[in-house]
């Protein structure tokens, strides 16, 4: 059995049904099965912290922020993150403890909205790149970009809204974090990257919310380095990364160095909306934390990838 401090962070493919709906039935069901494989992961022994993803959940929200406005004033990204990280925090707390339980296991869970520190320059603010929220037919996006939204068509699926995506500084709550994993909890906290906020002061007490979204796996290699974890494991819904993809000569990398992976990525061999970010938050995490390592693969080899079999691709410094 390992003692180890593991961040597992889950994709959005473990918070909706398997088609993609984002519906209270299909995600508290898909919540159950990632929790299950959770719970496998805490069997191993390993001390776990758990990240999740939130774009669908963030999506609907800002669509009921358009549809009521008439009615109730929208609210801005920073609350949409808090509030879906809320929800899914106590729903993820809730079918955890269950599975924990059910496997005899006396660890129980605590959620944390998370806030998570970006610079008010970054550039990232004057370019919105991060996808959030639906596909929709470009007659029906049009219909939010003429209200000042930036949306991308991104082919056979629709057009997706994207919005500012500032690089993620520090992870503020990380001390509250370390707390309950040190006391024993398993902790769910920096949902959908974290509430992004900037400091008006000098020493973090003039925090406020900014209209933002966080990438949720380079905010998760950062907290996994802040807590000084043994491994990041990075849950997606396919069981390695892939160098060729869509090709012929298409192949899953294994085991890989850092530098190997890095020159992948700058061939680009990896989409900036789907594989990349994972990619670069597995660099960042082994970068900063050369005796770490990250993996990245499916939610169903999570527990595997920490006991150290060889599923996924396992990113090693060296």
């Amino acid at each position: 059995m390992t003692s180890r401090r593991v961040v597992v962070a889950l994709g959005g493919n473990a918070m909706t049904g398997p088609d993609g709906s984002a519906t209270p039935v299909a995600q508290r069901e898909a919540i159950a099965v990632a929790a299950r494989h959770v719970a496998e992961v805490v069997a191993t022994g390993a001390h776990v912290v758990l990240t999740h993803g939130n774009g669908p959940q963030v999506g609907n929200l800002l669509v009921k922020n358009e549809l009521a406005a008439h009615e109730v004033p929208p609210v801005p990204l920073d609350w949409n993150v808090a509030q879906t990280q809320a929800t899914i925090g106590f729903t993820l707390a809730d079918e955890l403890d269950a599975a924990l339980a059910a496997r005899g296991l006396p660890q129980r869970t605590a959620a944390l909205v998370t806030r998570t520190l970006v610079d008010p320059a970054d550039p990232g603010f004057a370019s919105p790149a991060k996808p959030v929220g639906r596909y929709l037919p470009a007659e029906q996006a049009a219909r939010f970009v003429a209200l000042g939204q930036t949306w991308e068509d991104r082919g056979p699926r629709g057009w997706r809204r994207v919005v500012a995506s500032p690089e993620p500084r520090s992870v503020v709550d990380t001390p509250a974090i370390a707390a309950l994993a040190g006391a024993g909890f398993v902790v769910v906290c920096a949902g959908g990257g974290g509430v992004p906020v900037v400091d008006d002061g000098a020493d973090g007490a003039a925090l406020r919310g900014v209209e933002a979204v966080v990438d949720k796996d380079l905010t998760a290699a950062l907290l996994a380095r802040e807590l000084v974890a043994d491994t990041l494991v990075i849950a997606t819904d396919v069981a390695s990364v892939m160098v060729g993809f869509g090709t012929p000569s298409a192949r899953p990398l294994r085991r890989v160095t850092a530098d190997e992976l890095r020159g992948h990525a700058a061939a680009g061999q990896f989409a900036r909306g789907s594989m990349g970010p994972k990619v670069e938050a597995a660099l960042r995490f082994v970068d900063g934390h050369p005796g770490g390592r990250a993996v990245i693969t499916c939610l169903e080899s999570i527990s595997d990838a920490v006991r150290g079999d060889d599923v996924g691709t396992v990113i090693t410094a060296s």
